[in-house]
């Protein structure tokens, strides 16, 4: 029964992220100001309720990494006027993810691996936003560094882990934050609001469905 309270309270989740998908990119816009932090609260609640979760640890490591995300999603509502708070929120929640992806399982092989893969990503992709933040504000430089540093570190982790769902989630939240740096501090591209909320929330539950594989 308990399972099938996680697994209705993730089915919520998704219905109230559509919702939020909705408001971000047809509107009322103020409706995200409810619907975003909302989501959050909702996987908050599947995380707490998962009976069995791989790991004990890992869960109340992922709880706190969600409410720090849900700190980050507020302060970002208001896109520029606490930017560096957002980044600050969100360093901390991938922290707590870096620290509940170690308990589950990681090996030195697939880090190497993710290792890899985030060389590779932030030679295409976050050089060129490093670059934007050195042209346009170069106070942000070493915040933004750090920021692709630990983002980098929790794919890599997810990699090591080899658990299909914390590395598809691990992919898409990092695409989701390459999308916002790419925007912020290179320059726009289509559809860029519908694609950072989109691969956020399902990075989130992916990297919440990575509790229900055993280790």
């Amino acid at each position: 029964m308990t399972n099938q309270i996680f697994y209705a309270l993730i089915g919520l989740t998704l219905v109230i992220a559509v919702a939020d998908w909705w408001a971000c990119t047809i509107g009322p816009a103020k409706a995200e100001f409810v619907l975003k932090p909302l989501t959050m609260v909702a996987l908050i609640a599947a995380t707490i309720s998962l009976p069995d979760p791989s790991s004990n640890l890992a869960r109340w490591a992922i709880v706190v990494a969600l409410i720090f995300s849900m700190l980050g999603d507020i302060f970002l509502l208001t896109e520029d006027r606490y930017f560096l708070q957002g980044l600050l929120a969100f360093f901390v929640a991938h922290l707590a993810y870096i620290y509940a992806l170690a308990h589950l399982d990681v090996t030195w092989q697939l880090a190497l691996v993710g290792l890899g893969v985030v060389l590779i990503g932030n030679a295409v992709i976050g050089r060129k936003i490093v670059a934007g933040v050195r042209a346009t504000d170069a106070s942000m430089v070493v915040p933004v560094i750090a920021y692709l540093g630990v983002v980098s570190a929790m794919v890599v982790t997810a990699i090591a882990t080899a658990n299909p769902w914390a590395i598809v989630g691990a992919l898409l939240f990092f695409g989701s934050d390459a999308a916002i740096g790419w925007y912020r501090f290179v320059g726009p591209f289509k559809h860029r609001d519908l694609f950072v909320i989109v691969t956020y929330h399902l990075g989130q539950i992916g990297l919440v469905l990575s509790l229900t594989i055993p280790l």
